[in-house]
């Protein structure tokens, strides 16, 4: 008989042994790997396709975006309105995305359904039609979607700092345009489909509560060689950050609030700094709790919020600190992120700190956890970057493990206020 009047003991985040959910593989026919995390908690699942169709292998300014959309917009056979009819009859959600490296369409169902939602999957991922009317309606769309973004400080503001950071032909740092939506043409949209979206560029991942014939549904499906087998080999491009380091741009000259961003290029995962790195960036702006929240927000009252992120791609890498604040405040508030920048460096972070931020860090990982979905896309994003789970392990040991005297070192390598971009804009 549990005693309901005492509570229980409190443990520790740090002192749970995180073990990362084992993952199936199994190949289709057509040698589609398909990576498996089963649960039997709902009666759901979710399907994923991933391919190598992200904006770093398009010529021109958002077609790999385009092509993405539009897969589902109209096909050989169906329009757009009866794909979302035959998706939304049982309770499905098909939902695509676009990112710098890879582009994927998920599915989410119930699992009794899956069998009768594949053939629709099919026919968006292999005939996709791209119809002009779709075509100009999704132009039209986003266009006025720019316009009134265009008018937003924190949208022209995130545009800016990732062209400062990376150059503005890069893929990290190109942005959209009104002339860009205007130069979209079908004939480019299936040329990019028909290079990037075959099957041997295909990886799918499937997690939930999974019938039996899972595979064998899957290879009669997506088990044949549909499109011709291309090699995209990943294009190396060159960074070339802006020379000038400090901006402050007026987008409204009646605005009452500016958008700062302060941000450095960053090494990359691939870089054995990076799980350290993590570790500080959370003491420094990574939580409610952060330095910089408490500092900024709590203390001196200048943003309802600011925040730090670390920029992870492919290729390279970033520190991003973000906030919005009252336009008197903008200039008072960047100093105080280089204030606390220099306290990093100059200062030991005490243990009690240090321990309250390893308990966060750990039991997000936790939650992060909780369910095949989750765990899915851990696995993901280590299959998509070539690592494995010593990678998952070794990053818990380095946030359980890692001293004050190592996260100093850290700031007085990367928390130095010259190697900073830093942008207003009001």
């Amino acid at each position: 008989m549990i005693n309901r009047r005492q509570a229980p003991a409190i443990k520790d985040a740090v002192n749970f042994d995180i073990q990362l959910k084992p993952l199936e593989k199994f190949q289709l026919d057509n040698g589609i790997p398909v990576y498996v995390v089963r649960s039997s908690e709902q009666e759901t699942l979710q399907l994923e396709l991933v391919f190598p169709a992200g904006s770093w292998y398009e010529s021109e300014n958002l077609v790999a975006s385009a092509t993405n959309f539009l897969m589902k917009n109209g096909t050989g056979r169906h329009s757009a309105l009866e794909i979302n009819e035959m998706t939304e009859y049982y309770g499905a959600y098909l939902n695509r995305n676009c990112f710098h490296e890879n582009a994927t369409y998920t599915l989410h169902c119930l699992s009794r359904h899956i069998a009768d939602l594949l053939p629709t999957l099919q026919e968006v991922i292999q005939d996709p039609a791209f119809p002009e009317q779709e075509l100009a309606i999704f132009t039209q769309n986003m266009k006025q979607k720019l316009a009134v973004n265009l008018q937003k400080s924190e949208f022209v503001a995130n545009r800016h700092i990732d062209k400062y950071l990376f150059g503005e032909f890069h893929p990290y740092g190109r942005v959209s345009s009104m002339m860009a939506y205007d130069a979209l043409q079908t004939e480019s949209l299936h040329g990019f489909y028909k290079q990037h979206y075959t099957y041997n560029n295909c990886k799918i991942f499937l997690a939930g509560n999974l019938p039996d014939n899972i595979i064998p549904l899957l290879n009669q499906h997506f088990g044949h060689k549909w499109g011709e087998e291309t090699h995209n080999l990943r294009p190396e491009m060159p960074i070339l950050p802006a020379d000038e380091k400090k901006y402050r741009i007026f987008n409204d000259e009646n605005g009452v609030q500016g958008s700062i961003r302060v941000a450095r290029p960053f090494p990359n995962r691939y870089h054995p700094d990076f799980p350290k790195m993590l570790v500080l960036n959370t003491i420094f702006g990574g939580y409610f709790g952060s330095r910089l929240m408490s500092n900024i927000r709590e203390e001196k009252g200048y943003t309802y919020g600011i925040h730090s992120q670390i920029y992870n791609f492919r290729q390279a890498g970033a520190v991003n600190i973000q906030t919005e604040a009252g336009r008197d405040v903008c200039e008072k508030a960047i100093a105080e992120i280089y204030l606390e920048m220099n306290r990093l460096r100059d200062e030991p972070i005490p243990e009690e700190e240090l321990s309250l931020v390893r308990n966060f860090m750990i039991g997000s990982i936790l939650g992060d956890l909780d369910g095949a979905f989750q765990v899915i896309q851990r696995w993901k994003n280590l299959i998509l970057n070539d690592l494995d789970e010593n990678y998952f392990y070794n990053n818990i040991r380095t946030i359980k493990t890692i001293s004050a005297e190592e996260l100093q070192q850290m700031a007085r390598l990367y928390l130095v206020p010259e190697d900073f971009y830093e942008l207003i804009v009001i």
